[in-house]
């Protein structure tokens, strides 16, 4: 069964403007595939940017390979983040509204600052590519009961992203052997300063940069997805699970095998 991209692109725009729980798309429209989804994805993309939203980078989400079996999905998939879903630390701490955010979950990851648009997927072109690496925390949400999902659900529903705070940037030419250290970076996520979850780097795809290295592919099998450009962020994936967050918490990371400062978040 064919399913209207125009049609679900309507849906999303209705839902992001008003946001609330609704039954999965994949049930609302049977036969939803990825690519019906990431071009209704586009059409709640051309909704933003008419709006005055301005691209400023992209997330991967769903590379933890450790988690696809308990929320049921077998790849990753990918959003826009936005200058009005942009914040950036200060002192190494944030506020972050959790506003319109349905079921909001926090999750530790490590993001990239592009100089320029990776020339392929391999290490080498990669780290060309990257300017600064440091500790980001994505706020993501689901409009989907139970956090039930489908790969297709997520990437026309913008990759569930939510949020992105992004901590101190690193220059790479400061951080010998990144390639080789990403791997097992570690990082702790506490509640109120009691440890609720740990993880590594090499949860995400084996690397975060190999995490990078998958966007680039899946874009390129995109048409309608712009490539990654100079200036872009990307924040490559949890590297716990995805905790649920509410108002008045205090959450915080603490990261060990590379220099990145831990951050505080209070959400409002």
């Amino acid at each position: 069964m064919s399913v209207d991209a125009d049609a679900l692109g309507r849906e999303l725009v209705a839902l992001h403007d008003a946001p609330r729980e609704v039954p999965p798309f994949s049930e609302g429209h049977p036969g939803l595939t990825i690519e019906t989804a990431y071009a209704a994805a586009q059409r709640l993309h051309a909704h933003r940017l008419a709006r005055g939203w301005i691209p400023r980078g992209r997330k991967i989400g769903f590379t933890n390979r450790t988690l696809w079996a308990r929320y049921g999905v077998s790849e990753p998939m990918w959003g826009t983040v936005y200058d009005r879903t942009l914040i950036l630390a200060k002192d190494d701490c944030a506020t972050v509204s959790l506003a319109g955010l349905v079921q909001p979950r926090i999750e530790p990851e490590v993001c990239f600052g592009l100089k320029a648009a990776p020339r392929d997927h391999s290490p080498q072109a990669l780290l060309e590519a990257i300017a600064w690496v440091t500790h980001s925390v994505e706020i993501v949400r689901c409009h989907h009961p139970g956090w039930k999902v489908t790969i297709p659900d997520c990437a026309a529903d913008n990759g569930l992203h939510g949020r992105l705070v992004v901590g101190a940037r690193i220059p790479i030419s400061e951080i010998a052997g990144l390639a080789e250290k990403l791997p097992a970076l570690e990082v702790a996520l506490s509640h109120e300063g009691r440890v609720v979850d740990r993880g590594v780097g090499a949860n995400v795809l084996g690397s975060p940069l190999s995490s990078l290295g998958y966007l680039v592919e899946l874009l390129a099998r995109q048409s309608e997805a712009p490539p990654l450009a100079p200036g872009e962020v990307v924040t490559t994936g949890v590297l716990t699970d995805a905790q649920p967050v509410r108002p008045g918490q205090r959450w915080s990371t603490a990261l060990t095998g590379l220099p990145l400062h831990g951050l505080t978040i209070e959400f409002a």
